[in-house]
């Protein structure tokens, strides 16, 4: 489980010397019942894999290895998304499994973690191709999804269109079950929840609003009296004008992330710097983030990458490398793209002193602890990304009810459920030595180990 795995027993060891959790534990009672936690928590419950067979437009006949991992299910069914990447593998799918139970652990999610891979470049697929490949999930997987098994999302790769496919199989395939809660992400006209493709985006904004806003002005007087390291970053961020801030990733996550900071009233923010996996835009004044919008929309997802291309949108930036994005001069560094962006090797040259994990796992351990060393407040993917699983969540009551909120309903519903974690998390992250990253994972280890208990499962 790598950086997931190593802090889960980093908290486990914490959470035993802790004589006020779970306290009938007592001597070698609690020895063999944390030795029964690392154990479950350590390892996946189950691991499918299985190569599609796929007839491609050509004639050609390829296999493509697809899996699907249910880490957990300790607190409701299997809960993730689906990717669909050359690079994808299994450990990174075990990964991002184990990552799904503590989000979901974390800001109370009554879901399990799971998480599904599919080993291709969709851009290399047609649509027909990719139709099939969809379906063939599916038939594949049958057995082990469904309503209160195992629900899958878009990953990055996947939209609602594949969701769309994916829960028409399922349908086709088990009749008269009930059908709508077996994928969310759909579109809403095909029993989707207003607000889920934003969702992600929105929550990766809100969490670093509130931060530096709500909950810095609300505590603004205890901020002023500790020496904290972390307290006294942020207090550098206070009344900040104007706000720069660095988003890397440019699709479902970081358009959206960027356009709330763009639009938001209450930082005057300045989004100097976006990216994706072709280049990086670069304007000091600020960039054109709607145009910027526009522009992807009509052109597959990508950003311009020619001076002729800004100029015919009337987009004035510099064209740099897509990994220039890492290393410009911010406040605020948005990582929305992928897994181990920063890394041992570039992590120096990282000048942003608050990061926003938009992505999952986009800074490798060794990194993080050099980022902590030096007093970067770092807002985990568990804490800052879990949008789109909690509206994921709604969308799954929705199609159990058929009865469907409005947006203003959704997002009202997506803010106070983040707020809640937030407010339970901060003042432990502002009182104490330990990172964000390890006081989540505290949290959401503490849940999960307090229901296994309760439930008979350590011995």
């Amino acid at each position: 489980m790598a950086q997931t795995g190593t802090i889960v027993d980093h908290s486990l060891n914490l959470i035993k010397e802790d004589d006020t959790f779970l306290p009938h534990l007592t001597g070698s009672n609690r020895e063999k019942a944390f030795h029964s936690l690392a154990a479950i928590l350590s390892t996946p419950n189950h691991i499918h894999k299985s190569f599609l067979r796929i007839a491609r437009e050509s004639g050609e006949v390829v296999r493509i290895l697809a899996f699907r991992v249910q880490h957990n299910d300790t607190l409701g069914p299997y809960k993730g998304g689906i990717r669909f990447h050359e690079e994808v593998d299994e450990e990174e799918v075990i990964n991002l499994a184990a990552l799904m139970t503590l989000k979901n652990a974390l800001h109370d999610v009554p879901f399990g973690g799971g998480k599904g891979g599919i080993v291709i470049n969709p851009r290399n697929f047609s649509e027909r191709e990719l139709h099939l490949i969809c379906e063939k999930y599916v038939r594949y997987f049958n057995g082990i999804i469904g309503p209160d098994k195992d629900i899958p999302a878009p990953d990055v790769g996947t939209s609602e269109r594949e969701m769309d496919w994916m829960m028409a199989e399922y349908k086709s395939i088990n009749p008269g079950k009930p059908y709508l809660g077996s994928f969310t992400g759909k579109s809403v006209g095909n029993g989707g929840s207003l607000g889920r493709r934003e969702a992600t985006g929105k929550g990766v904004y809100f969490t670093l609003r509130y931060l530096i806003h709500n909950y810095l002005n609300k505590n603004i007087d205890a901020f002023n009296k500790t020496e904290h390291p972390y307290a006294k970053t942020l207090l550098n961020y206070k009344d900040k004008t104007p706000l720069k801030l660095a988003i890397q990733g440019f699709g479902n996550v970081g358009s959206v992330a960027a356009l709330e900071a763009y639009i938001c009233q209450n930082l005057q923010n300045k989004v100097v710097a976006v990216s994706d996996r072709n280049v990086t835009l670069y304007n000091a004044n600020g960039l054109d983030i709607p145009a910027l919008v526009r522009f992807t929309a009509q052109n597959r997802g990508d950003l311009p990458t020619t001076k002729e291309q800004l100029v015919k949108e009337n987009i004035e930036a510099e064209i740099y490398d897509h990994k220039h994005i890492l290393y410009i001069d911010v406040d605020v560094l948005i990582l929305a793209a992928l897994a181990d962006q920063i890394h041992q090797d570039n992590v120096a040259q990282v000048q942003a002193k608050l990061i926003v994990e938009g992505a999952n796992a986009p800074i490798t351990a060794e990194a993080d602890q050099y980022l902590n060393d030096r007093g970067v407040v770092i807002l985990p993917d568990v804490l800052s990304n879990a949008g789109g699983v909690i509206v994921s969540y709604l969308e799954w009551l929705q199609g159990r009810e058929t009865q469907y909120y409005s947006e203003e309903e959704v997002y009202k519903q997506l803010y106070e459920k983040m707020q809640a974690t937030f407010d339970r998390i901060y003042p432990q992250y502002f009182n104490d030595r330990y990172s964000l990253r390890e006081q989540c994972y505290i949290q959401a280890v503490k849940k999960l180990c307090t229901t296994l208990y309760r439930q008979g499962k350590l011995y």
